[in-house]
């Protein structure tokens, strides 16, 4: 399996016209590799595959990979000129948006006779589709945190603070056997619902308000991204309507998914819904953005992507509308692209549920 990945980054090397490429991204180095470590560069080229790390990871980088060589080194910027130097390489293609200006220029400078070529997303878009090994992964995490999410609803009350509630979840992701959160837990109640990345405060929750709870748990290095928005009593006819709304953009956007479909007319399937209600201008941002090694990556789905819907992706379906004095409402899931459509990897019913 790695070395069709291996593979698939080799095409890149005759594409730029480089000798090697110089990976940088963590997510990048462990999705070709296999090291899940905090520190390494991995050099890729034609003939071999060298992994840089310090003594706190050789044996485990070691123990993680195949097909690798692992090189332990003391100076980073020194072992990777040297590597470079040793094997040859004239041309060498870096990932411009995670290597340094310093640390470029430090390189530059001791590697005067080597050509460097930014290189942009182009490593991160292999991982774009994902193979079955990577869906099973993801929907065993999707799976952990969705009914820890729905044990955590069932204990909440009046009173209890929006970090109560994120501190909850937390720790049930945890009991079932996530490694960790994939990121801070958005919990927004009341009027902190129009703010779609409202972190958790010490607001108290009140009966009768709207609350929108975005989470992800973390497992074997893949994420999980999900939103349920849920009423604390009985929601008011404008709760319900504005609910509705995005719960039916939601619904139709998830119908429309099957592959050769454009993501910007899956967004526009959403959009224009919502619009088509009046509530146009309180959907901000896209409908949603892949999930896997990282909590945002390739695939973008918004009116800005010119990417279609192929097989084996894997992104988020969440659209919302946020009022300023008011709240907000999102409905977000986890789908993974097949042949005929889509499949949900999260498990909370979207029907409006009422604490």
């Amino acid at each position: 399996m790695l070395k069709n990945r291996v593979a698939a980054a080799r095409e890149l090397l005759e594409r730029f016209e480089i000798d090697a490429i110089l990976v940088s991204d963590l997510k990048d180095v462990r999705y070709l590799t296999g090291f899940s470590g905090s520190e390494g560069l991995l050099l890729l080229s034609n003939t071999e595959v060298t992994l840089l790390v310090d003594s706190r990871y050789t044996v485990q980088a070691k123990n993680e990979t195949t097909g690798c060589t692992v090189v332990e080194f003391r100076e980073k910027k020194t072992a990777l000129e040297n590597l470079v130097a040793g094997q040859g390489v004239t041309a060498l293609g870096i990932q411009a948006e995670r290597v340094t200006v310093s640390f470029y220029n430090e390189l530059s400078k001791h590697l005067p006779s080597v050509r460097f070529v930014q290189m942009g997303a182009d490593l991160a878009l292999l991982r774009v589709v994902k193979d079955t090994r990577e869906i099973t992964c993801l929907e065993k995490i999707a799976n952990i945190a969705s009914e820890a999410l729905l044990g955590t609803l069932q204990t909440i009350k009046p009173g209890d603070t929006e970090k109560d509630i994120a501190l909850r979840l937390e720790f049930a992701m945890r009991r079932a056997g996530a490694d960790d959160k994939s990121f801070d837990s958005i919990v927004a109640s009341g009027q902190r619902g129009a703010l779609p990345h409202g972190r958790a405060t010490g607001k108290p929750i009140a009966l009768g308000e709207l609350i929108t709870i975005d989470f992800g748990a973390l497992l074997d290095g893949y994420n999980s991204d999900e939103t349920v928005t849920v009423a604390c009593g009985d929601p008011d006819e404008t709760q319900r309507k504005i609910y509705q709304i995005v719960k039916d953009a939601h619904d139709k956007a998830i119908d429309a998914v099957r592959p050769g479909v454009r993501l910007k007319d899956l967004d526009s399937v959403a959009r224009e819904y919502i619009s088509q209600k009046g509530y146009g201008d309180y959907f901000g941002h896209g409908l949603g953005h892949g999930v896997g090694l990282d909590i945002h990556e390739k695939p973008v789905v918004s009116f800005r992507s010119e990417d279609v819907v192929r097989e084996g992706m894997v992104f988020t379906i969440e659209p919302g509308i946020y009022i300023p004095g008011w709240g907000g409402v999102r409905i977000e899931d986890l789908v993974v692209a097949t042949s005929e459509g889509c499949c949900l990897l999260s498990r909370v019913p979207k029907d409006l549920m009422i604490l």
